[in-house]
């Protein structure tokens, strides 16, 4: 049931975001470029978004266990720090070149687009760059 579940979400959130023309970096690089021809159009998507989301997060907040009986797990981390910061930054410049980020850029990788295999390519780099620099810096490699 939980993998059922699970799917069906992720199914709703690439349907979503094709439907909404946030897969197109096109569409969305001319939504962030406010300079020539804006297109405001994501701003409802993503308007859209966060009110979903406040309101499915006051809802759930005093929950211990999720509908299906798993344990809801919540940031332990509050702190705005200079890494939060940071990695704010990589990624909003990252979106503002590539005019991807990773649930589209996943999508574009599951439909064979080749945007979208250098985008998860670069994404898998990134992250693994990120597991060995703080694995050396626990001590650990």
């Amino acid at each position: 049931m939980k993998l059922f579940f699970a799917f069906l979400s992720g199914l709703m959130f690439g349907l979503g975001i094709i439907v909404s023309g946030m897969v197109n970096p096109v569409k969305v690089l001319s939504f962030l470029d406010i300079t020539r021809d804006w297109d405001p159009s994501l701003a409802l998507v993503m308007g859209s978004a966060i009110v979903v989301g406040l309101l499915a997060f006051g809802y759930m907040k005093h929950w211990q266990q999720s509908i299906l009986g798993e344990r809801i797990q919540w940031p332990a981390l509050r702190a705005i720090d200079k890494r939060l910061i940071g990695g704010s930054a990589l990624f909003g410049i990252g979106w503002g070149i590539a005019g991807i980020c990773p649930g589209p850029g996943l999508v574009l990788f599951g439909a064979g687009m080749g945007k979208g295999l250098i985008f998860t390519a670069a994404m898998v780099a990134g992250m693994l760059i990120f597991d060995v620099l703080e694995k050396r810096k626990a001590g650990s490699v």
